[in-house]
């Protein structure tokens, strides 16, 4: 299998994207937080000293989205046109992000869909980490993918 981003010598590149049409392109990933369960309930009831965690998460992972390029070397700065931050408390005890990226562009948005999920977690563990060390940062992956010439990804399992 031929990489991508390594050149016939072996080192990395950045690809050359100059000959890809722009599509519209969308993906979704996933990170899980597990946590006690008097660390949800003080995030549910916004009783963290720090202020309202997922607010400043929501704002992380979207910001961490715009800057993916700057954290990721190989990626190309794209023209962002949407990234979206949801929450869902699946139990007493594990709270699940996740990241929607789009842009209209001639490469994907996964590695920015990525970025934002597990840069928000980031963010929720260091808001509540002083009642909740041990909490754990899980399963980040892609769920989704769409445009571009590979077409649609759909994460099975």
């Amino acid at each position: 299998m031929e990489l991508s981003h390594v050149d016939s010598s072996g080192a990395a590149r950045m690809v050359d994207i100059s000959e890809k049409y722009d599509t519209v392109r969308r993906a979704v990933a996933v990170a899980t937080l597990v946590m006690k369960p008097e660390t949800m309930t003080a995030i549910k009831e916004s009783t963290i000293k720090k202020g309202d965690v997922l607010s400043a998460a929501r704002l992380a992972g979207i910001m961490a989205a715009k800057k993916t390029p700057d954290l990721i070397p190989l990626c190309h700065p794209l023209a962002i046109s949407s990234a979206a931050i949801a929450f869902s408390f699946v139990d007493d005890i594990t709270l699940s992000i996740r990241s929607e990226v789009v842009c209209k562009g001639a490469t994907g948005v996964e590695m920015e869909a990525l970025t934002a999920a597990s840069v928000a977690a980031l963010t929720v563990y260091d808001m509540v980490k002083a009642i909740d060390r041990g909490m754990t940062i899980e399963n980040i992956y892609l769920e989704s993918k769409e445009g571009g010439k590979s077409g649609k990804y759909e994460r099975t399992g």
